[in-house]
This record gives structure tokens, C-alpha cells and sequence, in this order.
């Protein structure tokens, strides 16, 4: 689709987006936002690759459904490293955690397994 074939109103918010994006103060919120909603889609999602349900889960962890179901809720940010390792190791055999690290003057992150145990 050509600029010209664009709607109005999708030309005005990709020129609006392409703004705020370009603000660095915008920019670092939004993508620390993104950052925490990915955290809980990954949770779900290795927990659906291992086989298993909240419940199973929440036994694993020793703790009930409800918990397992508020770590995995989109936008929880209450995550503790101590939380997001057993979660990793009551998946089971072939998964693990990567925390990142980024600060403003980092060009790009710093990236360091963390042990699961």
C-alpha cells in the first residue's frame, strides 16, 4: 500500500507514533513497558511447551493456582529473581533464565545466564 492508498487516519498515527517514538524519555517507558508484558507471555508460553497446566504448575511450586496465575498475568511486575528461578526449574529438564541488564549508557545489553537452582 503507497502513502497515497493510506487512510487519513492511519497516515496521522504512523506520523504521530514515528513522534513519540522519537522521544527518548517515551521510548525507554514504552519499552520497559514492553519488556514486562513479554516476561508474562513467556511464562505461559514455556509452561504450555512443558505440558502443563496452572495447576500442575502451582503443585510443582508448592503454591496455589491463583499464585501461578497472577505470576503469569499480563502486566504483573512484582517478579523477584528468587520467583522467576523456581518458576524456570518446576518447568522441568531444558529450560532456563537469561536476565538482561541494561542501563542508559549501554549500547547495547548485558546479557548473563542465571542459574535456575
Amino acid at each position: 500500500m503507497t502513502e497515497k492508498q493510506k487512510p487519513e487516519g492511519q497516515t496521522r498515527f504512523e506520523a504521530y507514533w514515528a513522534k513519540q517514538m522519537a522521544d527518548p524519555a517515551f521510548r525507554a517507558i514504552y519499552e520497559e513497558e514492553a519488556a514486562k508484558k513479554e516476561v508474562w507471555l513467556q511464562l505461559v508460553e514455556a509452561r504450555q511447551s512443558a505440558g502443563l497446566t496452572q495447576q500442575q504448575m502451582a503443585e510443582r511450586l508448592g503454591v496455589s493456582q491463583a499464585q501461578v496465575a497472577r505470576i503469569e498475568k499480563r502486566g504483573y511486575d512484582a517478579y523477584t529473581l528468587n520467583t522467576l528461578r523456581r518458576y524456570v526449574a518446576a518447568l522441568g529438564e531444558g529450560f532456563g533464565l537469561e536476565v538482561t541488564i541494561r542501563t542508559p549508557d549501554d549500547a547495547a545489553p548485558v546479557s548473563a545466564p542465571a542459574g535456575t537452582r
